[in-house]
């Protein structure tokens, strides 16, 4: 029996927006490409694009021999997990795609694996060059062969396979439909389908001269530039993240030691480097510069109202934990509506981030306090459709040893 590998992608710009999906099906015992297939299909959502892929991927391998079997491999989590029957389909869009894509092959020849986007690189540069011809207004759509494919496409009907709704045979429809049903409703505990989320990787920049003496370092204060040590944890962030290849964009606090770590993560992704303000450190007023213990000799009310009331602003007119928190929330939700379906670095500081920990798990202002955050960490929080939040990373550092 010969075994395929179908590697299968799609995309959303605007999530609903213009769309389009690449596959290609690759020999598994030689790695040789036999097919692609890609397609601009309009204005839908990310899901709906990833299905469609996976579906031409299926339905290109099967014009190749039907008798085969194929591992699929796409960076979809949802595709993945709802194909393997781990997790239910739930969204009317993604129901019948599903069942389609279950049709084409029998249940027990074909197997699917997530991986990480760097490892889908074919399939995505299709569906970004479909998506590319649909942004100029061109109805496009691809497919190339090797005279294999040509040969077998023929063989079943001058390409009939590639046709909507071509797989099972009319006689194999029930069992194929009863595969489906069996493929997308397995018990198993997982959210409600609501499409992909916007995942927010929160990374504190690295070290600055002032960072290893614990000074107070806001919006306020002198704005200093990376250390050496910062810089080399910058490289080494990049180098971290480009391996994983799951960053989309990348935003940045206005401060300087925020926009040089995200240019130097930036050189490592090949990506531009956009400045929300909003996502700045909080301004401690006249604690800037200072540690601590200086601020508890200088300031002791002022400090010890500080830690106990998160409305009060540090002394000479600071910022408060209150008045941060209601930044960052305002700052969350545009760049989710902005970001919707994607993974975004943003690069901010201390404050922000335990911020956007604390938002999202619901957690008093006093967690602020509880939280250890180091120099150049990485922390993640998903955001889905319905308004929840999922905290899936905090203070991770095992990239800087």
């Amino acid at each position: 029996m010969r075994e395929f590998i179908v590697e299968a992608d799609g995309g959303s710009r605007g999530n609903p927006g213009p769309a389009g999906y690449g596959s290609v099906v690759l020999d598994a015992a030689t790695g040789e490409t036999l097919a692609e297939a890609a397609e601009y299909i309009g204005v839908t959502t990310n899901n709906v694009a990833e299905y469609r892929g996976l579906l031409a991927g299926l339905r290109a391998a099967h014009a190749l021999d039907p008798s085969a079997s194929v591992h699929v491999r796409m960076d979809s989590k949802l595709v993945v997990e709802q194909m393997s029957g781990r997790w239910k389909i739930k969204h009317p869009d993604l129901k019948p795609l599903a069942m389609e894509a279950a049709r084409v092959f029998p249940a027990e020849r074909v197997t699917y694996e997530w991986i990480p986007r760097e490892r889908n690189k074919h399939a995505d540069r299709l569906a970004n060059e479909a998506m590319d011809a649909g942004a100029r207004g061109e109805q496009w759509s691809a497919a190339e062969s090797t005279a294999e494919l040509d040969s077998a496409a023929e063989s079943l009907g001058g390409g009939a396979a590639f046709a909507e709704g071509a797989g099972a045979g009319d006689a194999g429809k029930a069992a194929a439909d009863a595969r489906a049903a069996t493929a997308v409703a397995s018990p198993g505990w997982a959210p409600a389908d609501m499409g992909a989320p916007a995942t927010f990787v929160l990374l504190r920049h690295g070290e600055t001269p002032l960072t290893p003496q614990k000074r107070f370092s806001g919006s306020g204060g002198t704005n200093p530039a990376l250390s050496e040590v910062g810089r080399e944890q910058a490289e080494r962030v990049g180098a971290a993240l480009a391996r994983r290849g799951t960053v989309q964009a990348i935003v940045a606090s206005p401060l300087a030691r925020t926009r040089e770590t995200a240019a130097i993560v930036a050189r490592h992704l090949g990506l531009e480097v956009s400045v929300e303000d909003e996502i700045r450190e909080t301004d401690f007023g006249a604690w800037e510069g200072l540690t601590f213990g200086e601020v508890r000799e200088r300031y002791p009310d002022d400090l010890t109202r500080w830690l106990a009331d998160p409305t009060v602003a540090p002394s000479g007119g600071g910022e408060s934990f209150a008045a941060t928190a209601t930044r960052i929330a305002a700052a969350r939700d545009k760049l989710v509506a902005a970001h919707a379906g994607r993974t975004v670095l943003l690069v901010s500081h201390v404050t922000p981030i335990k911020t956007f920990i604390q938002l999202a798990l619901g957690a008093p202002p006093q967690a602020l306090f509880r939280m250890e955050l180091s120099a150049a960490s990485l922390s993640a929080v998903a955001y889905y459709a319905d308004g929840n939040a999922s905290v899936r990373l905090f203070n991770d550092t095992s990239h800087l040893r």
